[in-house]
């Protein structure tokens, strides 16, 4: 039998369509850097209650159902309730806290959609990783002993659990992802993530933490000569390195969620969520995982990749990135380019594991709302182990 996406509202007007009408984030920082002394409270915190703002000023006549916020590597004890409470939402204000790895921000906006959809009326959904503050963790041993690891278990040793690096560079072999290629395209991110934030088209989105306002990982005067002389970050021979790769970072995004109903009482523009998907794939290649998560939203749609305006993908690696984009018929280096993370991602901005598919909805919504970037807009992750989950979403208003 065929999987379904996880929602499918009936059309974009139905009352009940889930609609985001505001987003933020913090800027993101290089872990151990910029934002090395603020946890996982002190980066979601600050969004949250810049989010309730911006919806009392946009006349949202409602209070926060829930706040649903993914995370990776913290501290454990819902991190997204302990947040609420920081942010003063209010002590009546459930938390629930998802981890579905690099997917876990993009997770936490559909579980919020959900929830609209079946009664809430405001939620504020989102995700935030501090690298810089997450606690060692041990793992037993057979002697009994216990010893420091870096990263959890993505699937079992007979499925193969390589680490992301080296998935990427295995994935590049296998599609012939060039090492060029993903050079180009670490090139391009990063000018275009400096070109939106010269215009000045990050300032709206971005709440200033511990004195940071602004993202510290994009760097000027890189170019193809620089990358050149990267050497293999994961494999001999390999061709995924340090620069044409994500860094390990700090931040938090959010949006906020609300039927349609209210958004069309008052008149708000908008992106309705209309559908969600996740799908597995395997997890020796586990890059892989947006291009059917991404069929997945469309088909429920009735729509091609055709329809899409905006497809923001995570940019864990060039390599994921173009292997993804070169399954889906699409070129961000030539005729698509204004159409894939046209505004840089996580190669330029920095990938914070938890908060990242959060950031992907943050960037439609701002790019989706002041320019002609289509009708229609897609987030999508690729996930250790071998998933992929995609969000569709509809400009209305």
């Amino acid at each position: 039998m065929p999987r379904t996406p996880r929602l499918l509202t009936p059309s974009a007007g139905d009352a009940r369509t889930p609609v985001v009408v505001a987003a933020r984030r913090t800027p993101f920082g290089t872990a151990g850097r910029s934002l090395a002394r603020l946890d996982t409270t002190d980066l979601a915190a600050p969004v949250l209650r810049a989010l309730v703002d911006d919806v009392g000023r946009l006349g949202v006549p409602v209070e926060v159902d829930e706040v649903v916020l993914g995370n990776c590597t913290g501290p454990g004890g819902d991190p997204a309730r302990v947040a609420a409470l920081a942010a003063g939402l209010g002590t009546d204000v459930p938390g629930l806290t998802v981890d579905r790895q690099c997917a876990s921000g993009l997770e936490a906006v559909a579980v919020a959609a959900a929830r609209v959809v079946t009664g809430a009326g405001l939620v504020l959904a989102g995700g935030v990783e501090s690298a810089s503050t997450a606690p060692t963790r041990l793992a037993l041993q057979p002697d009994g002993s216990r010893v420091p690891y870096e990263r959890a278990r993505f699937s079992p040793d007979e499925l193969g659990d390589p680490g992301m690096g080296e998935a990427a560079d295995a994935l590049a072999a296998a599609r012939g992802v060039s090492r060029g290629r993903q050079d180009a395209y670490a090139v391009r991110s990063h000018q275009r993530a400096l070109a939106a934030r010269d215009a000045g088209r990050f300032a709206a989105e971005l709440v200033p933490v511990g004195g940071v306002a602004a993202d510290e990982r994009p760097r000027r005067g890189l170019d193809l000569g620089t990358l050149a002389r990267f050497r293999p970050a994961f494999a001999a021979g390999g061709t995924v390195t340090a620069g044409n790769a994500c860094g390990v970072n700090d931040g938090a995004a959010a949006v906020a969620v609300v039927d349609e109903a209210t958004r069309a009482e008052l008149g708000l523009p908008g992106l309705a969520v209309r559908a969600v998907a996740a799908r597995g794939v395997d997890p020796r290649l586990p890059g892989l995982g947006p291009v059917p998560a991404v069929g997945a939203v469309l088909d429920a749609a009735g729509l091609s990749v055709a329809d899409v305006g905006t497809l923001e993908v995570t940019e864990a690696f060039a390599a994921q990135v173009l292997a993804c984009t070169d399954e889906l018929g699409l070129d961000p280096l030539d005729g698509d380019a204004e159409r894939v993370c046209p505004e840089g991602g996580a190669i330029a901005l920095g990938h914070p594991w938890g908060a990242s598919g959060a950031l992907l909805v943050v960037r439609l919504l701002s790019r989706m709302l002041r320019s002609d970037a289509g009708r229609f807009g897609v987030a999508t992750c690729a996930v250790g182990g071998g998933q992929g989950v995609a969000v569709l979403v509809e400009r209305v208003g």
